[in-house]
């Protein structure tokens, strides 16, 4: 049973059983009024015919006139009792104190009501002054309303037990035909309720709060979706933490960028618990934004931690977490290129100062100043192939190739003339270099691609030995045009393999003098794959050789 039920029932119960006890009170009270009203009215009229026979025939008579229910006596004008149908007169105790006796002898009639020691009953008199100046007195005894009570007991709690379990069934029909209309109501569609009119209001205020909160919820949620729509769009990890270091929200970023896979709750710190995160988070907390870095799984985060405010309350934090591996890693690589560059322009130029400085001071043999003087010369030109290549990269770096147009290229007759340009140098190094294949074509800047040809095919005899071979191939796939270089050379370790295309990187330092070149060849050959959408794979192995791939997309598809 519901609580209003249960209300209602009960409330039900006590009228009942108040209105119960009220009309039994009430029938109770009027009754006995009643019947006292009767008594004293037929006590009078008995007294008034008694007194007027005894004052017609004489006392005599009076005896005719007693019964159980009344008592009768005469009294002379000193109390003496001169008769009493109930006791013998002499026995009795004189009576001009009574009350009645003293009205009587007043007024001519006189009345009075006496209870027992026991207050169970009451006994009502009516005094008659006669003829002759005695008193004619008649009595009744009657049960008072406390004996009648006592004797109906059993019959009231009958009355109320019946009444009880009545008002039991009536009240429960009662309260559930009052409380179903209620429980039956359609919350969800509060204005079509057929109840009492008495709800009408409330129907009305739950309707318009129920369009209230539905307007609430879609705005709550379109919020929501965009805000889910911007963040999940977001590179950067994003996380919103509460007071308490516990996740509130968070996006796919950041779950990515942390290396976490599933949703994720609680603190933050039981996921990572690196030392600029920490920092990050206490000094948003402490309501200072807050900026630092951390590393996870060998990449690089910088951390941007803002506290969140209620009412000048810090209540939370929001991070952003961005990676700048990347970045950093070009940093590192801008430091290092601008140190290589450094070095390598440093030292023909001081070659060339030291040679000059020399010659200047004058005395310097004939035959040692033509030396000098080709030193001067070979470091110059040395000094000019690194800036070309520098220049070379910078245009590749920022796709400024001096305003050429894209051509149709046949990568087999620009590699034989690569070969033709290379045929002395590789005489020298005693290499045999080839070109095999088939004639096929990319679409494409032909000094890029030259230069692509050109500086894998010189690597190929530097790096070779004394009677190796080296070989450019040429193929015309289904989908791309490939070309190969590979030589019988000293190789790489798989160690170095990711680096060599790295600017002025050398696998072997200690040799790096004794090879010429200026260390961007294979940095050249990587950045024309990517102005060229290439793809460039190598392959080698220690003492015996290396393979370079790059593949183009057909002329046709590009």
């Amino acid at each position: 049973m519901s609580t209003l039920s249960k209300k209602i029932f009960h409330s039900e119960i006590i009228v009942a059983l108040l209105v119960l006890v009220a009309c039994i009170a009430l029938i109770m009270g009027v009754l006995f009024d009643y019947f006292e009203t009767s008594l004293e009215s037929e006590l009078q009229e008995k007294a008034e015919y008694i007194a007027y026979v005894v004052n017609r025939e004489g006392v005599e008579l009076i005896e005719d006139y007693g019964d159980e229910e009344s008592r009768i006596s005469i009294i002379a004008a000193d109390g003496t009792v001169i008769y009493d149908t109930a006791a013998d007169a002499e026995s009795l105790e004189n009576h001009s104190d009574r009350e009645e006796v003293i009205e009587a002898i007043a007024n001519g009639t006189g009345s009075s009501t006496r209870y027992s020691e026991t207050l169970t009953e009451k006994t009502v008199y009516y005094a008659i002054l006669l003829d002759d100046g005695s008193i004619l007195r008649v009595a009744a005894t009657q049960y008072t309303v406390v004996t009648v009570l006592l004797g109906l007991v059993r019959p009231i709690l009958v009355v109320l037990a019946i009444a009880l379990i009545l008002s039991l069934l009536l009240s429960l029909r009662a309260s559930k035909l009052i409380v179903d209309p209620i429980n039956n109501l359609n919350l969800d569609a509060p204005e079509k309720n057929e109840t009492y009119e008495e709800l009408t209001p409330l129907l009305n205020k739950l309707s318009a709060q129920r369009r209230t909160i539905a307007e609430q919820i879609k705005s709550a949620e379109k919020q929501q979706s965009e805000f889910r729509l911007i963040t999940e769009n977001m590179s950067e990890g994003f996380l919103v933490i509460d007071k308490d270091l516990c996740i509130l929200t968070y996006n796919s970023a950041a779950l990515s960028l942390l290396g976490l896979s599933t949703p994720v709750s609680g603190s933050v710190l039981r996921y990572n618990r690196t030392k600029g995160l920490r920092t990050a988070i206490e000094s948003a907390l402490s309501g200072e934004k807050a900026e630092s870095s951390m590393e996870v799984s060998g990449r690089c985060y910088s951390l941007i931690a803002s506290p969140v405010y209620e009412e000048n309350a810090v209540i939370g934090a929001v991070i952003i977490i961005l990676d700048v591996t990347e970045s950093q890693e070009r940093e590192q690589l801008r430091r290092e290129f601008t140190s290589n560059v450094s070095h390598e322009l440093k030292t023909p130029l001081t070659s060339i100062s030291g040679f000059a400085e020399m010659l200047m001071a004058g005395d310097v043999p004939a035959e040692l100043s033509k030396d000098f003087s080709k030193s001067i010369y070979d470091e110059a030109q040395r000094l000019i192939a690194l800036i070309g290549d520098i220049i070379k990269l910078s245009e590749l770096d920022e796709g400024n190739v001096g305003g050429l147009d894209r051509e149709d290229v046949d990568l087999l007759t620009l590699s034989e003339s690569v070969r033709e340009r290379l045929s002395s140098e590789a005489e020298k190094k005693g290499v045999t270099l080839t070109v095999e294949g088939e004639s096929a074509h990319v679409n494409g800047i032909l000094r890029i691609l030259d230069e692509m040809i050109y500086n894998l095919a010189d690597n190929a005899i530097k790096y070779n030995h004394q009677g190796g071979k080296a070989t450019i191939s040429v193929t015309d796939a289904e989908d791309s045009v490939i070309l190969r270089v590979s030589d019988t050379g000293c190789g790489i370790p798989s160690s170095e393999t990711d680096r060599v295309f790295e600017r002025f990187y050398r696998v072997d330092k200690s040799r790096s003098s004794e090879v010429p070149g200026t260390g961007l060849g294979l940095s050249i050959v990587k950045h024309g794959a990517i102005y060229h959408d290439a793809k460039i794979t190598l392959d080698s192995k220690e003492n015996i050789g290396t393979t370079v791939t790059v593949e183009f997309p057909k002329a046709s598809e590009s």
